[in-house]
């Protein structure tokens, strides 16, 4: 059931006056929207229209089931503030019992209890919420972050000012009052000492957090204070600089953006008129200065410009780009003035796509990190068990705390999202969208890659190769005859011949009396002369004779052709194809350099998948053509049933299935958006070259992946034989722990700042 209304003016009216009342802090509470009077017409529901000088965010009510709303509201995919400021008003609501926004889905679910509200009053409040968003006023998310960064820094206080005072009464020798030292640190540890209680009361499960509470209990009982309450700082300057280093990259993203300028000038029936960004459709001409951030993607239909791209390619040096060129938003023409062609607006943009990646894609879900996870839960309880035999048959404190202090997955459990993060992150970057953390790390792994041919490895638009000609014709003759009888026929094959007899600058003759049959030819009165153009079995069916051909072109057997006839006799042949893509046998070189096996799957006739195969050097055994859309699925199923990681290639509505049953689905952004939906990758540049891209750069991910967990787990492995045998001092092996996940934490964002 799809429901439409609109706010009326009583309720916009009630929405200022909600948003002059409103403190938007959490837990603030909103007043209740008072029920309008609905008009109900089968499933449609509509209310008074706001007058046409009103603004009003444009929204679709897409389910509707007692205690559950859901809205589609297009502005959150591109505007990440009034997402922001939406998701403040929801979380503030004292009805709400839950709700999710999806930017990238367009989506907000929002459940609620019918018991306080009924459903009609739920809509018309949730729909003023909906308006209300676009001017509430919520904490600047720039200062929401300084706010978390300044309470994560503010921490440290007391840990700090209990080693400062250990130090002074220990090295330094002042007098300062053990219990004073003491209580400081209790205090300090009190954080930690909440954590470990939570997790046992409520999970019923033993955390890292009882082991930190441990191994600051057996220290503290030793008499020496500044070994615990170093220990408490040096934790908190570790958990303070992984928030950030993990932080890193969802900020860059972000930040894309975030410097777009508000409003366009678009030219308009020769009329430049300035609109909001937001206005901005494809196909209008947006004109960009010198000095301002270019709002869309699109080509340049008039102008030259020096334009800088680092934000968001991370280009150093601005690049020039001209006529028929593409540009893209967020960028900032620095020299010249473009003219734009909109082709991408909003969250469709690269710096969009960007956006929604980082705040949606579920980068957690990788089988590195659940096992790290898995593997950390199982590790505590031998941990100690493990520090307490030491202490028992040591009688070491120290010993036993520095046990408790190390362990290997907390560097992986933060590096892997960080590294993943920044590789997604740097994907998109260079035009590479990669929906989920699984999905890259299924990329890496791919040892076989299926293609689509039309349109994936050939450019998917028919162009004339050549003509050849019998029984004494003259090419340029058999040229003029077969485009004056298929001038204005929109066929893609009469659009490509009459295009080559354009550019061969032959004559233009007049066409009389004619006829076209669909999926045939076509047959037509030219100077006088009967003509015919068309298939061979057109020709055959009106007794023209085509022996001559195939005794003097023999090598054009299985060949894609057109043929031309005049008064009852043969004159030859139109050759036209479906070109490879410029960088198809490039990319499948690296491919196959790779390791990686190669399968054509098309729809098309064998004989034309054959030839862009022998053209590619793929073999043909690996040529799977004439497939319906099922049985594209069912010969991508069979080769991921054989032990093959598979990935699927392909950009038209016939892949979807086949692109739904790969290890990794592959698509172009003007693919079809089944296809698109269906990606796990979307090669958003439109080119197989960021195929290779792509690969290289979750085989990298792969490999930090392993880096870091070396640093993370070889540190304290040695770290741990020595507190075993000879000791080590539980302040050591907190800097060895923190350590090593700092390290792995960093060079998990090399993505970020390297070429994969």
């Amino acid at each position: 059931m799809v429901v439409a209304v609109q706010l009326d003016s009583t309720s916009q009216k009630k929405a200022r006056e909600q948003n002059q009342q409103l403190a938007l802090v959490r837990g603030t509470k909103i007043s209740q929207v008072q029920p309008q009077k609905l008009t109900r017409e089968g499933h449609e529901i509509e209310s008074k229209k706001m007058p046409s000088t009103e603004l009003l965010v444009p929204y679709r009510v897409v389910q509707t089931i007692p205690g559950r709303i859901r809205f589609r509201v297009s502005r959150i995919a591109w505007d990440i503030h009034y997402a922001r400021r939406l998701k403040v008003l929801l979380e503030a609501d004292p009805y709400l019992t839950g709700f999710r926004v999806k930017p990238a889905a367009m989506s907000v679910a929002i459940e609620y209890e019918t018991k306080k509200i009924s459903d009609e009053e739920m809509l018309l409040h949730l729909i003023s919420l909906i308006q209300l968003a676009t001017t509430a006023i919520v904490p600047d998310a720039n200062e929401s972050d300084k706010e978390k960064t300044s309470s994560s820094w503010s921490d440290l206080k007391l840990p700090a000012l209990a080693t400062g005072l250990a130090l002074l009464a220990g090295p330094l020798g002042w007098p300062i009052p053990a219990t004073l030292i003491g209580g400081t640190v209790a205090a300090a540890s009190l954080p930690v000492a909440k954590r470990a209680v939570s997790s046992i009361w409520s999970n019923q499960r033993l955390n890292i957090d009882c082991l930190d509470l441990m191994a600051l209990t057996l220290t503290s009982l030793q008499g020496n204070l500044l070994t615990p309450s170093a220990l408490l700082m040096l934790h908190e300057i570790g958990d303070v600089i992984r928030d950030l280093t993990a932080r890193q990259s969802t900020r860059q993203a972000l930040d894309l953006l975030d410097s777009l300028s508000k409003f366009a000038w678009v030219d308009r029936n020769g009329t430049k008129e300035q609109i909001l960004v937001e206005q901005v459709n494809p196909g209008d001409v947006v004109i960009v200065y010198p000095g301002e951030q270019i709002p869309v993607d699109g080509k340049i239909l008039r102008g030259k410009a020096s334009i800088d791209q680092q934000k968001l390619t991370g280009e150093s040096m601005p690049v020039t780009r001209e006529v028929g060129q593409t540009v893209y938003a967020s960028t900032l023409i620095r020299e010249g003035q473009l003219y734009i062609l909109t082709e991408r607006t909003g969250s469709d943009t690269r710096a969009g796509q960007s956006v929604k990646l980082v705040e949606d894609a579920p980068v957690y879900d990788t089988r590195m990190e659940n096992h790290a996870a898995q593997l950390a839960d199982k590790a505590i309880l031998p941990a100690l068990l493990f520090s307490g035999g030491v202490l028992l048959s040591t009688g070491s404190m120290a010993r036993a705390a520095s046990i408790l202090t190390l362990d290997f997955m907390t560097g992986i459990r933060v590096s892997v999202p960080t590294t993943v993060l920044a590789s997604m992150t740097a994907a998109a970057q260079r035009g590479i969208l990669i929906r989920s953390g699984r999905s890259l790390e299924q990329l890496a792994e791919v040892d076989t890659v299926v293609f689509d041919k039309t349109g994936t490895l050939t450019q998917g638009d028919v162009v004339v190769a050549g003509v050849r000609t019998v029984n004494g014709s003259a090419p340029q003759r058999l040229l003029e005859l077969a485009a004056a009888a298929e001038k204005r026929l929109t066929h893609p094959v009469a659009i490509a011949l009459v295009d080559y007899a354009r550019e061969q600058k032959v004559r233009q003759l007049r066409r009389g009396k004619w006829d076209y049959k669909v999926g045939l030819g076509v047959r037509a009165k030219i100077e006088g002369e009967n003509v015919l153009v068309g298939s061979a079995r057109f020709l055959q069916s009106e007794n023209i004779s085509l022996e001559s051909l195939h005794l003097q072109h023999r090598d054009l057997e299985g060949a894609s052709l057109i043929y031309v006839a005049s008064n009852g006799q043969l004159l030859g042949v139109v050759e036209y194809t479906d070109p490879l893509r410029p960088e198809s046998q490039s990319v499948i070189k690296a491919l196959r350099d790779r390791g990686l096996n190669i399968h054509i799957l098309t729809g098309d006739r064998r004989h034309r998948a054959l030839t862009v195969a022998k053209e590619l050097g793929i073999s043909e055994e690996n040529i799977h053509a004439e497939a319906f859309p099922e049985q594209k699925a069912t010969i991508v199923r069979q080769l991921h049933e054989s032990g093959k990681t598979v990935a699927f290639v392909g950009d038209g509505i016939n892949d979807s299935a086949a692109l739904a049953y790969a290890d990794v689905s592959v698509s172009f952004g003007n693919g079809s958006e089944v296809a698109r939906e269906t990606a796990d990758v979307v090669l958003m540049e439109n080119n197989l070259d960021s195929l290779v891209r792509a690969i290289s750069l979750a085989k990298q991910t792969q490999q930090l992946i392993g880096q870091n967990t070396s640093l993370a787990v070889i540190p304290n492995l040695a770290a741990l034989s020595v507190a075993t045998t000879v000791g080590l001092n539980p302040l050591l092996a907190t800097v060895i722990h923190n350590g090593s996940a700092i390290a792995a934490g960093v060079n998990g964002l090399r993505p970020l700042i390297g070429e994969s």
